[in-house]
């Protein structure tokens, strides 16, 4: 047993059957006639013309519907219509009426010139702190360059060419590189030269200088812990002090 669905062949109104009757009938028009019409008036209704006749009902007639669609049910079914229709425009607005959006949260006029004026603080007090170290490494760069020669003093030595990279915060790093090898007086004479133009132009006497001098054969590192030319020692020790910076 289904219940079905059909369409009056006299008034258009809604018709539910049992697909056991050959018959149905329509509960606001009383018209009593066959399922397979209402069905075919559902499918297509635009092919029947509607009579809309006033039938009377027939007492003690038997009804043929086991679903009556009747009219309350109707006006109810509007109703939530209408209701629903009107939530769905006001989800439109706000799809989560316990969501708190940017608009419903403003911050106060003065939290915000507060919030302004101390990142504004923060960054002056890092770049008065930072900038003075800025500067003091740059002239100090700058004072041990216009001397740099005086470095190269320990040998009669002619060298085509030398360069060098001073860095760290105080200039206690230097690599040199030189055109000729050196013997091992000559480099630590080198290493002692530096020290003593950095502790001049810095007015520090600290012996925390560190230094690489590159020749055609060998890679000199010293520090004042020790001296090493072994190549492949040294190459280690500058990628280890290298990772630990």
């Amino acid at each position: 047993m289904a219940t079905k669905q059909g369409m009056c062949k006299n008034c258009g109104s809604l018709v539910m059957y049992d697909d056991r009757d050959e018959l149905c009938e329509c509960v606001f028009c009383n018209c009593v006639f066959p399922t397979s019409e209402a069905a075919e008036i559902l499918a297509n209704p635009d092919k029947f013309e509607f009579k809309n006749e006033k039938i009377e009902k027939q007492e003690g007639a038997k009804h043929y519907y086991s679903s009556p669609v009747l009219p309350d049910i109707v006006e109810k079914a509007v109703k939530r219509d209408v209701v629903s229709k009107a939530q769905t425009d006001t989800a439109k607005l706000k799809a989560n009426e316990f969501e708190i959006s940017p608009n419903d949260v403003k911050a106060p006029k003065k939290l915000v010139i507060g919030m302004a004026v101390g990142a504004f603080a923060i960054v002056a007090i890092i770049v008065a702190i930072a900038l003075p170290f800025f500067l003091s490494r740059k002239t100090l760069t700058e004072a041990i360059t216009a001397d740099i020669d005086t470095v190269f003093a320990a040998s009669d030595k002619s060298f085509d060419y030398k360069q060098f990279d001073i860095y760290g915060l105080s200039c206690q790093y230097v690599k040199i590189g030189v055109s000729a090898d050196l013997t091992d007086e000559e480099a630590k004479q080198f290493y002692a030269n530096y020290s003593k133009l950095r502790s001049d132009k810095s007015g520090n006497a600290t012996g925390d200088v560190e230094m690489y001098i590159y020749t055609p054969d060998t890679i000199f590192f010293i520090s004042k812990d020790g001296f090493n030319k072994n190549v492949q020692e040294v190459l280690e020790i500058i990628e280890t002090t290298e990772e630990s910076k």
